[in-house]
């Protein structure tokens, strides 16, 4: 059984910014004061890009699940609809059955 494109989304949206997390963590910590301007530059440009990253992929995860739910809603409003076609036409069988649909006065 193989993973949905929703749970890869998902994993490495995950992933990206559990790298972000830990690049801040040991960028505040363990590297504070010790990297040169290049060096200091060049990591924090890649730790934002790494959040740019998670903030992209958590964008595209909301704009997937909401055409998810648009094509579920579509999809049983079609389902109530035919329900309601059908009930209406056994209504209007019975109604044929029992004599009423001919017209005639009560």
């Amino acid at each position: 059984m193989g993973l949905g494109p929703t749970v890869w989304r998902r994993l490495f949206g995950a992933i990206v910014l559990g790298v972000a997390l830990l690049m801040l963590i040991i960028g505040e910590t363990v590297l504070k004061g010790r990297m040169n301007d290049v060096a200091f530059v060049a990591y924090w440009l890649v730790c934002f890009i790494f959040t740019a990253l998670a903030i992209v992929v958590a964008f595209r995860d909301v704009k997937a699940v909401q055409n998810e739910v648009r094509s579920e809603q579509r999809t049983l409003m079609e389902s109530a609809l035919k329900d309601i076609e059908s009930e209406a036409r056994n209504r209007q069988q019975q109604a044929k059955r029992n004599g009423k649909g001919r017209g005639d006065a009560y």
